[in-house]
């Protein structure tokens, strides 16, 4: 290939332009050549290549004297439809120097920052023609270059989309290369313009290593119309992209990783998810890793996850897909090198700080023996934090107390493994104790209730607990449904309060009379689950307890007309 002369050797002088007879003349060919499809036309071309590319040289010349592309098409006003006839003539773009040439012309006319209707005009034309100049058609132009030239056309498309790939990515690592120099506003602009070329590649494999050498470049400096063509590739087309890509594309797209969350969330809640598949669906969505490594990314999400629970705060199936996202994130943070990863606390400024670090603590970083004296304390916490609210609500119609207990029991919500060891607690416990356990547990499941609703529901919970210890104060296995009658007859008689289950097991207890069996099948498969993976109170008996419970089910499910009951 011949080699061109460096652009910064050349004079900046109008001597260079073509003169109307010449422009004329080569234009003339262009539109001879591309209304003949004969051999004399193809001889034609051939005979004048050596003399086309000495002219493209020379007009390449000056299109990077000029100042703008509008003042270039100004002195040649026929260049445009001069380069585009050129585009489509196979026998032209077929020779590696003049395809070469065309290329650069084209790339010297896009406008980085276009200034008037010209040069937005002509950003789309280019656009368009490299676009066609590296997509597969079977057209009148692969058949001519077939015939004529012997050079199949995916073989043609191909050279033509790696030379166009080749010059894209030296102008990134330029631009790469001068981040820190005094060059930087112009290597934005360079970064700017490459990914407006590259908008119609997207799907090229070949594109590939561009894409993500573009994201590693401030949002600031990459074209809207790149990101959302690339966001629009990958959750529509399918196009895969390597994990750091797609985790760079949501830094850069606030869109696209709101879609990957609703997207993620719909998946994982839809009816007969089972926990397993929860966890693998949210660990596959690459979210809480992103989460993890980029804490702008977590306050996204976790946005997301408040604004939904918010209006949702009794869906089980929505706690539990926040709770395995909340576990997965957890996971995914601990395995950073804490020099480079922001701290914990980062990723939660508007949780209450009194409850943070403590709710943040894993069971299973404390002994065993400190459990319940953690958890009174979260109990009490919480509960003052109830009262000041209630306090404030009788002297100030301040929304600011609200929030404080909301994102109290929204941070409880994420780390329910201290409400799974308050359950676990609950069983071994004596009455002294079982009250701020019965507390918290209320609190969990009902966090809106006022003081006079809350003290109501802790006299069931506790009624309907003493009931549950009696129950299994006499081992029985498999746990049949006329054991629970008491149990389900007390809380049958509350049709007109809310929901009054405060656990795990009153969830369960309610099922017959408000249609919930998927629901506490999901509860108990999930801490099933969370028990496999590790607990200080993992033993057999609390395995062999869930167990029962889901034979308990299974027997509702079979016999409905054995505990039916009609609402007082």
């Amino acid at each position: 290939m011949t080699e061109l002369q460096p652009l910064t050797q050349l004079p900046e002088t109008d001597a260079f332009l073509p003169s109307v007879q010449e422009m004329q003349f080569w234009l003339n060919k262009a539109v001879a050549w591309g209304q003949a499809d004969s051999s004399d036309t193809g001889k034609d071309t051939c005979r004048h290549l050596s003399r086309l590319e000495d002219f493209l040289q020379q007009l390449l010349a000056q299109i990077n004297t000029m100042s703008s592309s509008t003042e270039i098409l100004k002195k040649v006003p026929s260049l445009g439809q001069f380069l585009g006839r050129l585009c489509w003539n196979p026998y032209v773009t077929a020779g590696e120097t003049s395809r070469e040439l065309l290329l650069q012309c084209l790339w010297g006319l896009y406008s980085e920052n276009p200034s008037d209707a010209v040069e937005r005009k002509a950003n789309q034309w280019i656009r368009k023609v490299l676009c066609q100049l590296v997509t597969e058609e079977d057209d009148v132009t692969a058949q001519a270059l077939m015939k004529h030239m012997g050079v199949p056309a995916k073989e043609y498309q191909a050279k033509v989309l790696k030379k166009m790939v080749m010059k894209v990515q030296e102008n990134i690592e330029k631009s790469h290369c001068s981040q820190n120099g005094i060059d930087n506003r112009s290597s934005c602009d360079s970064v700017l313009a490459s990914s407006e070329v590259l908008v119609p590649l997207i799907t090229c494999p070949e594109a590939s290593p561009l894409i993500g050498a573009l994201l590693r470049h401030p949002a600031t400096s990459i074209s809207e119309d790149f990101l959302d063509a690339l966001s629009s590739a990958h959750s529509r087309c399918g196009l895969p992209l390597e994990e750091q890509v797609l985790i760079s594309l949501w830094c850069h797209r606030l869109p696209s990783l709101e879609e990957a969350v609703l997207g993620l969330l719909q998946s994982v809640t839809a009816t007969g998810s089972a926990p397993q598949n929860v966890e693998q669906q949210v660990t596959k969505s690459l979210l809480p890793k992103a989460c993890a490594q980029h804490c702008s990314i977590f306050l996204v999400v976790n946005d997301i996850f408040r604004s939904i629970l918010k209006q949702a705060e009794r869906n089980q199936c929505v706690r539990s897909a926040v709770q395995t996202f909340s576990r997965c994130f957890l996971r995914e943070y601990s395995l950073l090198q804490p020099e480079t990863s922001a701290a914990l606390k980062d990723f939660f400024p508007q949780s209450p700080p009194g409850v943070l670090v403590p709710l943040l603590t894993t069971p299973s970083e404390m002994p065993q023996e400190a459990l319940k004296n953690h958890l009174k304390w979260l109990s009490s916490s919480m509960q003052r934090l109830t009262e000041e609210e209630e306090e404030g609500d009788a002297g100030s119609t301040s929304t600011r107390g609200h929030r404080k207990v909301f994102e109290a029991w929204f941070l409880l919500v994420q780390c329910a493994h201290w409400v799974q060891v308050a359950l676990q607690l609950l069983v071994t416990s004596g009455p002294e104790d079982c009250g701020p356990l019965l507390w918290l547990l209320t609190f969990y499941h009902h966090p809106t209730n006022r003081w006079h609703h809350r003290a109501v529901q802790l006299v069931q919970a506790k009624e309907a607990w003493d009931h549950l210890d009696t129950l299994y104060s006499v081992p029985s296995c498999p746990l049949h449904v006329d054991r629970l009658q008491p149990l389900i007859t007390l809380l049958s008689s509350q049709t007109q309060q809310p929901s009054t289950a405060p656990s795990l097991t009153l969830n369960l207890l309610v099922v017959d009379q408000s249609g919930l069996r998927d629901e506490a099948v999901c509860v108990l498969s999930s801490l099933h689950l969370i028990l496999k993976e590790g607990s200080c109170f993992a033993g057999d008996g609390v395995h062999l307890r869930i167990k029962e419970l889901q034979n308990t089910i299974t027997q509702m499910e079979a016999e409905p007309s054995t505990h039916t009951h009609t609402p007082q």
